[in-house]
């Protein structure tokens, strides 16, 4: 039986904004949730200059924790304005407890109110997320040029079932310290497998288990200042994987 997140609408730092009571965290930064989404996944990933430049029919991005939805809207924005008319953007998410329809439809109306172009990608959105299924629900979106593969479920038991490689990386599960499942080494060795040569990745958390996992399954790990209040964040590509048999 699909489980939903349990959450509350908080007043932080003047803004109305989901707040998760399962892992008593926060969604997104609660001065600019967009303005981290594009500091953290686009321009770490350097999607800005990949999608104006991409060669290849398809992209393709892997999440780790969809919640409110907000960084595909803005990753699925950038494709559709910067990359070739010819191309796919295939994003494929991973959500263990996914907000109520009502709770969605709220987010997106604060996102909307953020950037207003998100509007279409957010209607169609809408109007496939009321009829979710357990496991895996495929989504095409503007005119099929973007699929969202919203996948149900814990993260280690969907990452096996996944066979797409990826372009980029968007960790941004809860907090280690408060969902630790999300950013385990089974998750790392999975991210190797799913790899494409020099996938990148993007993640807001500085932590060192973080930091060491993924070194250990082949990423070149870089630190640099975080968004906002935050210190450091990660970022960095996939190099390769000397333990691929144990996979």
């Amino acid at each position: 039986m699909m489980k939903f997140a349990n959450i509350e609408w908080r007043n932080i730092d003047n803004n109305s904004q989901p707040y998760s009571i399962d892992f008593n965290d926060v969604y997104f930064n609660s001065e600019s949730g967009l303005a981290e989404t594009e500091y953290i996944f686009i321009a770490q990933n350097q999607l800005i200059q990949r999608f104006k430049n991409l060669s290849s029919p398809c992209f393709t991005i892997i999440e780790t924790g969809f919640g409110t939805g907000l960084n595909f809207l803005c990753a699925a924005a950038y494709f559709l304005a910067l990359a070739p008319a010819n191309a796919n953007l295939k994003y494929i998410s991973i959500e263990k407890y996914p907000l109520k329809c009502e709770d969605m439809q709220k987010a997106m109306q604060l996102f909307l109110g953020m950037r207003p172009q998100f509007a279409e990608i957010a209607s169609k959105f809408l109007l496939k997320y009321v009829n979710l299924n357990e496991s895996l629900n495929e989504m095409n979106i503007a005119e099929n040029r973007t699929q969202l593969d919203l996948w149900l479920g814990d993260i280690v038991n969907v990452l096996p079932q996944i066979t797409e490689k990826s372009d980029a990386w968007f960790l941004d599960g809860f907090s280690p310290a408060k969902n630790a499942d999300m950013w385990g080494n089974e998750v790392f060795k999975h991210m190797a497998r799913l790899s494409k040569p020099e996938a990148t990745f993007a993640t807001f958390t500085s932590a060192g288990a973080v930091r060491r996992g993924l070194q250990a399954a082949g990423f070149e790990v870089k630190k640099q200042a975080g968004y906002g209040k935050k210190r450091e964040m990660l970022f960095g590509s996939f190099l390769e994987y000397s333990n691929k048999e144990n996979i």
